[in-house]
């Protein structure tokens, strides 16, 4: 190495005075030229991909919000004409027999509700997907946190998750509705609104059941087909079997070609027999199939007619009114006691029973 280069060297390895570290470099006309050349090359190459990506994205939302709209429209076009079938239905005499305007109604209502809450999700959840892989967004984290995120949520609100699902199926396989006694284990009586999460009840003394979909395990419903009406009949074992079971037949046919009762009964009253037989009564069976709700109406109508069509045709229904009692034929001694040997002081059995008077010792 040479001299020169030596020197050169140690020169430029040497740190700057400190009159050149405090004086700052302005920057030149030059540069600014050159950065506002640099960043407008740069627009110029990269703008059609930007404008590419903002009019997909700008796609994908108008399609969702379209196809949103529409499938919703659809959802309430089916769901109002379900309402206006059963409306048309409703004022009919097979209306009145099969169908409850508001029970179809509000389970049109939820299933509709359900419907377009689960259309929206799918629709909006998938937009927003498609959002953000057109920016290259890597989706395989957000989808792993967001199924761990409903892991969690699964496994804190479970109960509420299993009433929801409960109530769905319960809606979609109509299972009861507003106007049906069920039997739902914990409480029974009359439903009074289906939702998705609680079903009202009102029981027999007009309170109101709040009960949980999930926790029904099963369900006894009163409603749905149709129902049994039967009547027991208790007569005295010494009536005559064939006068009986022909009353109950006069009765039985005249009820069922009256009105309203000839609707209400869906099938003939039949006379089952002897359902019991005891040393103090007979009990003989009537059974009816009826409209569904309607069991209890046609019980006592039933009970009612044999009860008049029995003191008609001089039969007694054990249980009745205590025979009369000739008051002249009847002991007036009957009911005094016999005298007791005790209430003789000078008896035997009083002496026996008297104490015993202690003797003094003789005196001295």
């Amino acid at each position: 190495m040479s001299l020169s280069a030596a020197v050169t060297t140690a020169t430029s390895s040497l740190p700057p005075s400190p009159s050149q570290s405090t004086v700052p470099t302005l920057p030149t006309l030059q540069d600014a030229h050159e950065s506002a050349v640099g960043a407008a090359s740069w627009v110029e190459q990269n703008w059609s991909t930007w404008l590419a990506i903002g009019l997909r994205v700008l796609l994908i939302l108008v399609i969702a919000a379209v196809l949103r709209v529409l499938v919703r429209r659809a959802i309430t076009k089916l769901i109002d004409r379900m309402t206006r079938t059963v409306q048309a239905v409703d004022g009919t005499a097979l209306g009145g027999l099969l169908v409850n305007a508001e029970r179809r109604r509000q389970r049109s209502q939820a299933i509709g509700s359900v419907l377009r809450s689960v259309a929206s999700f799918l629709i909006l959840g998938t937009a927003a997907l498609m959002v953000l892989s057109t920016f290259q967004i890597n989706l395989a984290p957000l989808l792993a946190s967001a199924g761990v995120a409903g892991v969690a949520i699964g496994f804190g609100a479970r109960n509420l998750v299993t009433d929801f699902l409960s109530g769905v199926f319960m809606i979609l396989e109509d299972q009861y509705g507003v106007g049906d006694q069920i039997d739902a284990g914990v409480a029974t009586g009359e439903v009074v609104e289906v939702g998705l999460r609680v079903t009202k009840l009102r029981g027999g003394d007009g309170e109101i059941w709040y009960i949980r979909n999930g926790e029904v395990k099963r369900i006894g419903n009163l409603s749905q087909g149709w129902a049994t009406a039967g009547v027991d009949v208790t007569v005295r074992p010494s009536e005559d079997l064939d006068r009986v079971r022909a009353t109950l037949d006069s009765v039985a046919e005249r009820m069922s070609k009256e009105e309203p009762w000839n609707e209400l009964l869906w099938g003939p009253v039949e006379v089952l027999g002897l359902d019991s037989v005891l040393i103090d009564s007979m009990v003989v069976r009537m059974s009816a199939r009826t409209m569904p709700g309607k069991s209890l109406s046609v019980e006592r109508e039933l009970r009612w007619r044999i009860k008049r069509a029995f003191d008609a045709a001089d039969i007694r229904i054990v249980g009745g009114e205590a025979p009369a009692v000739d008051a002249e034929a009847a002991d007036p001694t009957a009911s005094v006691a016999a005298p007791s040997a005790f209430s003789n002081s000078a008896s035997p059995q009083a002496e026996a029973a008297a104490p015993i008077t202690p003797q003094r010792p003789p005196t001295k």
